[in-house]
């Protein structure tokens, strides 16, 4: 070798005297990920500095004409390495524009889109950032010699999936880390079908996961047009709509399933289509074993709810009560049935409910207030004052219990 080259032991030992140099950032940029970082389901981090072996190789194939003597280290852009993994697809490109908010992006790379179907590389985003200052360590002469290529340090930030790093990892033990890759095609077609298996539960995790949201957002639109209801029929006021515009409907999961029924069955009900939501939560009910309580409870309860709204009070009570006799411990339809009970005049039959589903589950305010309006019709006035209480201390509006405190302030002569 000519003798203007650097021996490896004299790049080996410039290279691991940074070692703490580099941890120290690296720690720096954690903090900032970490703080900084929101997504769907808190991120997992690891972190490397590169192994000297594979410096290295990599700088004698990339940069083998710089390692001389007036080179203090050759910095190569994937030497500090931060791996971001996440739990769901949709959360790589929510955490791609944050880190783009955060940092100075220099390049970003999609890793495996080149392979082909029968070849076993796995997808993976890398972030190339520049270093904030703040994330350097303190001043310290031992690095002032520190001459990266291009006048600055970089570190890439990997963002994966579960699956993805798992991948990676097994990949990395069986193929790159022994310079091996298979010639025989049946061990190929293993190693790709394997590949294909993850991404599909990549992609099947992604679906469950957008089904629950859609799901989640119905259920809650649903619920607060009873409550709606509920007050109207309460009060004696005319019923109103179940929505005054239009609701873009979200799409169905998977046909034919349930859970794809019991979807549309919901989108039915917030839309207005009562009868259609009905039929549909019966359909459900026709396929469902007697074994499944579970199941039955929950759609039992669903189509309770429906008759609710179209104001079939004994047909929606049935379903309560087949609801709560296959799952005693629903909460919330004991408390629907106490609603319904309400609307019936039956006062303590009502209170009978909503004590149930208290005992059940103590901490909801709007239960508390429902009592209490059952209880000041039943002249229990300090019970329902209690109650009130209650439901305040639990978070309850102003605007949705001050009528019913005024009345009870009139009862016992106080000042508000």
């Amino acid at each position: 070798m000519n003798s203007k080259y650097l021996s490896k032991s004299t790049i080996r030992e410039n290279y691991e005297a940074y070692g703490e140099y580099f941890a120290k950032i690296l720690q720096n940029i954690l903090v900032v990920l970490q703080d900084k970082i929101h997504l769907s389901a808190q991120p997992t981090y690891k972190w490397r500095i590169k192994s000297f072996d594979s410096y290295y190789k990599k700088v004698l194939r990339k940069e083998a004409d710089k390692i001389t003597e007036f080179s203090s280290l050759i910095c190569l852009t994937d030497m500090l390495g931060i791996r971001l993994i996440c739990a769901f697809l949709e959360d790589i490109n929510l955490a791609i524009s944050q880190i783009k908010e955060l940092f100075e992006i220099k390049e970003v790379e999609v890793k495996g889109t080149e392979k082909n179907f029968s070849e076993f590389g796995y997808e993976s985003i890398h972030v190339l950032v520049k270093i904030p200052e703040e994330c350097f360590p303190p001043k310290d002469e031992r690095f002032e010699n520190l001459m990266p290529l291009g006048g600055e340090l970089v570190c890439e930030i990997q963002i994966r999936t579960i699956l993805q790093d798992a991948w990676a990892e097994v990949e990395h033990e069986l193929i790159y880390k022994t310079e091996f890759s298979p010639f025989d095609a049946p061990l190929r077609r293993k190693l790709a079908a394997i590949n294909a298996s993850l991404s599909l539960a990549d992609i099947t995790f992604q679906e469950i996961r957008d089904y629950q949201k859609k799901l989640q957002k119905e259920l809650e639109e649903r619920r607060q047009s009873f409550y709606s209801i509920a007050d109207n029929l309460l009060d004696e006021k005319p019923k109103q709509a179940l929505t005054d515009e239009p609701i873009n409907r979200v799409s169905p999961f998977v046909q034919g399933t349930i859970d794809e029924m019991l979807l549309r069955a919901i989108e039915a009900h917030n839309a207005g289509n009562l009868e259609g939501a009905v039929q549909i939560y019966s359909k459900i009910l026709d396929s469902i074993p007697p074994t499944e309580k579970t199941v039955i409870s929950v759609i039992r309860k669903h189509r309770g709810m429906a008759f609710f709204s179209m104001n079939k009070l004994e047909d929606a009570l049935e379903d309560f009560n087949t609801s709560i006799e296959c799952d005693p411990k629903a909460f919330r339809t004991h408390y629907y049935k106490g609603i319904v009970l309400s609307i019936q005049k039956k006062y303590q039959e009502a209170i009978d409910s909503f004590t149930t589903s208290l005992e059940i589950n103590e901490f909801q305010a709007h239960t508390h207030f429902r009592r209490a309006l059952a209880y000041y019709e039943v002249n229990e006035f300090e019970n329902s004052m209690n109650d009130l209480d209650a439901a305040i201390k639990l978070g309850m509006k102003q605007e949705e219990y001050k009528f019913l405190q005024e009345k009870l302030v009139q009862k016992f002569g106080m000042n508000m």
